[in-house]
């Protein structure tokens, strides 16, 4: 059975406001931030419209644009290949797999670097937005860094993608700023960015496409040693 949580006051900013108590209100807090976070603030989202040979109709921050393989858009997003049921585009180096009807967002350029003690530097984008290039089990994501954020949290459309099972994870019933949403919390068998990497990570997985970008939250951010000094973040393991 899911779990309900009532609130007193509606109103978006409200809705947002940490619980005191339990560990499951503070999960539902997460959803709650990065809804915003991760789909408000994207610098490039890219929705498949329709797909022909060699060709492809998206849509570009909501332009639509016809482009052929090998061509790039005025947004500087690139098709790499089509076929019957997808097309593989590319934007700042960054490849996307997009199904029709399939949107995906590709954050502002950012540099994840690996230094010699095994540390790894973030730099903020224009709007002081931290992304981290890493992996979840193996499959290559960019994460929105999100301090508020109880847990990893992601969609269940990528937990699709890198095949995680949610059958045996728990049902719960998360309270977000666009209402109620349906999410299941599991365990990640590896979470890593950079050469820091971390077993057996909570996460929340949303029921639906967001947040389009996963969010690194504090189940793995909690556990490293974290450092900002102005536009620049460090991680490091904890040994």
């Amino acid at each position: 059975m899911y779990l309900n949580m009532k609130i007193s006051d509606t109103s978006s900013t409200n809705q947002c406001k940490p619980a005191r108590r339990g560990f499951w209100r503070r999960v539902l807090l997460i959803v709650c931030i990065g809804f915003a976070s991760a789909s408000a603030h994207a610098d490039r989202q890219i929705n498949l419209l329709a797909l022909f040979k060699d060709k492809a109709i998206v849509h570009i921050d909501g332009k639509r644009r016809l482009l052929s393989v090998g061509e790039a858009s005025p947004e500087g997003v690139r098709l790499i290949a089509t076929n019957s049921d997808h097309a593989v585009v590319d934007y700042e180096g960054r490849r996307e797999t997009l199904r029709l009807g399939m949107a995906t967002v590709f954050p502002g350029t950012t540099k994840t670097t690996v230094d010699d003690d095994g540390s790894v530097s973030l730099w903020a984008d224009a709007r002081g937005f931290f992304f981290a290039d890493g992996t979840i089990n193996g499959y290559p994501v960019r994460f929105l860094v999100d301090t508020g954020a109880t847990t990893v949290a992601i969609s269940s459309d990528l937990a699709r993608r890198i095949g995680i099972e949610l059958k045996d994870g728990q049902p719960w019933i998360a309270s977000t700023a666009g209402g109620m949403a349906r999410m299941v919390r599991i365990n990640l068998d590896r979470v890593s960015v950079g050469d820091i990497v971390l077993r057996d990570v909570d996460a929340g997985v949303i029921l639906g496409s967001h947040p389009v970008t996963p969010l690194l939250g504090m189940s793995f951010l909690g556990e490293v040693d974290m450092v900002r000094r102005g536009d620049q973040m460090q991680l490091k393991k904890r040994y």
